[in-house]
């Protein structure tokens, strides 16, 4: 790991209040382009009480990157962190904000004696893809949905 990832995981802070959370919305929205900024704070605030926690980094007074995480017991894996969201502003992407979250979220995996991190991620999103597996992060599974309507 360079050092300025490791630096740069040492500076991301976990958004403890709503004010903080609407700070993210900007990276939220380049990511979960189909959520208006009241719907991914109706869902922050019910997934909040799941457990849901956002990992944030700034630069220049702005939220540059976030990550949306969470605990679970699974039969299949144990006790993992969950992440379900990982992003970066437009023109940040490439700057090492995703795998200093990462690093972060992995760190916090160990302090929490999880077993290890879980991710689901898009089958076009390759740059997502060749910074997870820099990351020690290894492809494993198929992530399979079933639409109720």
């Amino acid at each position: 790991m360079s050092a300025n990832i490791e630096s740069t995981a040492q500076a991301v802070r976990e958004a403890v209040n709503e004010d903080e959370v609407r700070r993210c919305w900007p990276v939220y929205e380049a990511l979960r382009p189909q959520l208006d900024e009241a719907e991914f704070l109706r869902r922050w605030r019910q997934q909040r009480e799941e457990g849901y926690r956002i990992a944030f980094i700034e630069a220049d007074d702005a939220v540059v990157a976030a990550a949306g995480f969470r605990l679970m017991h699974t039969m299949a894996w144990g006790k993992i962190l969950y992440l379900d969201d990982l992003g970066a502003l437009p023109g940040q992407q490439g700057r090492g904000w995703g795998s200093a979250l990462l690093v972060w979220l992995q760190t916090e995996a160990r302090r929490l004696q999880c077993e290890a991190v879980h991710l689901d991620t898009g089958y076009h999103r390759h740059a997502a893809h060749k910074a997870y597996l820099r990351n020690g992060f290894a492809l494993n599974c198929h992530h399979l949905a079933w639409k109720a309507a």
